[in-house]
């Protein structure tokens, strides 16, 4: 176990009683030594004491010992770091349902797998973490408000359908302006839950402009995410060699990652690419750890302290077995 700090780092001072146990156990052995070796007469000694006992006599006084250390240790508070599940947090998943989602770069096609994986991150998500559901092309529609109830969330990614362009800007501001709803609506005593913004995506925006600095372009969005403190894990998937059929015509949509990457980095998010449907899965689950669970300092004293009662107890039989007093 990998103790962080003590809560109680005074009650460490019981090991210097501890040491001048082992101290004393020691001067007494030699003292009792010293004592038999006054007998003039060696041999009638060794005829009338009882054998000598090996190193295995002091196994008792060891075992006590080092369970007073253990418990020692317990009664010092130790805590360690433990991952352990959310339970307030809002996560809005956004995904892109633009016309360049059909390209098969990522079998079986981009959308098909961002619903697999949309729908397992919504799965495994930790039941006290509230999920919405946006989807995007070029305009955005927020299908399913933060809930925790995930089946309405797995349904809406079952129905997601394609439609032209791409509005990335809109998409954000539509997740923001849902979380800033829902915090409105269900308020909290200890302030806003923290709240984060996932978005898959596969190309740069092409609407209002393909400008990211328009006014509801992607990049202000981002800027305006960092301002409310929602973080957007971007997740860009797609290879440089996608295509798509449009009207008969063969048309390349390679996956934008700069820009992707700076939406990103400008709400204070984190940039993932996924080439492949095996690394989108990988980006998903990273998430779902990331989002799903946090980090926390808890009380850790309770293995110490079975391990020192368990000492203690070995101890006291190992001195009635081989017959010796407890110290």
């Amino acid at each position: 176990m990998s103790l962080t700090a003590f809560t109680s780092p005074l009650w460490f001072l019981l090991l210097v009683v501890v040491a001048a146990l082992v101290i004393g156990y020691v001067w007494m052995q030699r003292r009792r030594r010293r004592q038999v070796l006054r007998f003039a007469n060696l041999a009638m000694l060794e005829r009338v004491a009882p054998k000598r006992q090996g190193w295995y006599r002091h196994l008792p006084v060891a075992l006590l010992l080092g369970a007073l250390v253990l418990l020692t240790l317990a009664l010092a508070g130790p805590t360690a770091e433990q991952k352990v599940p959310r339970n307030r947090a809002t996560v809005m998943l956004v995904i892109d349902v633009s016309l360049s989602m059909r390209a098969t770069d990522i079998e079986p096609t981009r959308i098909a797998a961002a619903q697999r994986e949309a729908k397992r991150f919504a799965h495994d998500l930790t039941p006290g973490v509230n999920l919405g559901l946006v989807s995007f092309a070029g305009s955005a529609t927020v299908l399913v408000s933060p809930t925790t109830e995930r089946a309405s969330v797995m349904r809406a990614i079952d129905n997601l359908k394609l439609a032209e362009a791409t509005g990335t800007g809109e998409a954000i501001f539509a997740a923001l302006s849902s979380i800033e709803a829902f915090g409105a609506v269900v308020p909290d005593v200890q302030g806003p839950p923290p709240a984060r913004i996932v978005l898959l995506t596969d190309g740069k925006q092409t609407v209002p402009t393909p400008d990211g600095d328009d006014s509801r372009g992607g990049f202000t969005a981002a800027r305006a995410a960092a301002a409310a403190k929602v973080p957007i894990s971007a997740i860009s998937f797609g290879t440089a060699y996608g295509q798509v059929d449009i009207n008969g015509e063969r048309q390349p949509v390679p996956a934008d990652d700069d820009s992707i990457r700076r939406i990103a980095d400008l709400s204070g998010g984190q940039f993932y690419n996924a080439a492949s449907a095996g690394q989108l899965s990988d980006v998903v689950s990273t998430l779902g750890e990331q989002i799903g669970y946090e980090t926390k300092r808890a009380d850790a004293s309770k293995p110490w302290l079975i391990a020192g009662t368990l000492a203690a107890i070995v101890a006291a039989a190992g001195a009635l077995a081989i017959g010796q007093r407890l110290p």
